[in-house]
């Protein structure tokens, strides 16, 4: 896609479709004959487009074209690396998924349909995950004679546990939308073609908050979490420190205290 044609300044690969609705970016894989398998040219893409955005856009929405949110890697580009190629391209879906991650502003994932291998690990490196009754959840490397690559081994035991994990890739065992919600895949179960509206309205809702407030939530809070407690609790008094003294942060507390601002109300 063109930078034209996305109204980014970024070329994106054919796999790839990028819109902007105000301050809001979506980001879509976009391979629905290959149910959104993910090739090396994919990756560069992602890493390039989060690491490209422009300081106007405050959250961003990643979903997938078609039925499927995304395969996993395809497995066509595994039949020519050896060891050496095969870490480097293993570090690349880490540089593109870090740029998720740990990028400039909280991302929304919207699942549907397979959310497998590689497309669960770009899934948990979204901030929030919004999953359609068609979703299911499945690690199937152990049946392929491989080992996840994309950070998925960091991730997801912190979402689900390593034990699910480990039965997830040497079981093959899958989970349906309403089994990976209880679990904790997701944080929002909706029908089937209501994704991307949730999603919006989640990233709407994300984009109104204080900028470094939310920097705070993404980058510190989870390092905070994997720390020892005592260096927490340190990061924690001088993150809350910074962020109240934010100009923005401040004017919002004062809207507050004078009634002008809205209550915190059951959703």
């Amino acid at each position: 896609m063109s930078a034209a044609e996305s109204g980014f300044d970024i070329e994106l690969p054919r796999s790839l479709k990028a819109e902007r609705r105000d301050d809001i970016a979506i980001l879509s894989l976009n391979r629905p004959e290959k149910r959104n398998a993910i090739d090396d040219p994919t990756v560069a893409g992602i890493e390039a487009f989060f690491a490209t955005l422009p300081d106007a856009i405050k959250a961003v929405v990643l979903t997938g074209e078609g039925e499927h949110f995304c395969s996993g890697l395809d497995l066509n580009e595994l039949t020519t690396r050896d060891v050496p190629q095969a870490i480097a391209h293993s570090r690349s879906w880490h540089r593109a998924f870090e740029r998720i991650e740990f990028g400039k502003v909280p991302v929304v994932a919207v699942l549907h349909g397979a959310v497998v291998g590689g497309g669960l690990e770009i899934a948990a490196a979204c901030h929030i995950r919004v999953a359609e009754r068609s979703a299911y959840y499945a690690l199937p490397e152990g049946s392929r004679g491989i080992f996840v690559g994309g950070g998925g081994a960091v991730r997801l035991p912190r979402l689900i546990g390593t034990a699910r994990m480990m039965d997830m890739m040497l079981t093959g065992r899958t989970y349906d939308a309403e089994e990976g919600q209880a679990i904790g895949i997701s944080h929002y179960l909706v029908e089937q073609g209501a994704g991307v509206r949730k999603g919006l309205e989640l990233a709407k809702r994300i984009a109104g908050n204080a900028p470094m407030t939310n920097f705070a939530v993404t980058h510190v809070l989870p390092r905070i979490a994997q720390s020892d407690p005592a260096s927490g609790y340190l990061t924690e008094a001088l993150i809350s420190a910074i962020a109240q003294d934010d100009d923005e942060a401040k004017a919002r507390l004062k809207a507050f205290l004078e009634k002008r601002a809205p209550k915190t109300v059951r959703n």
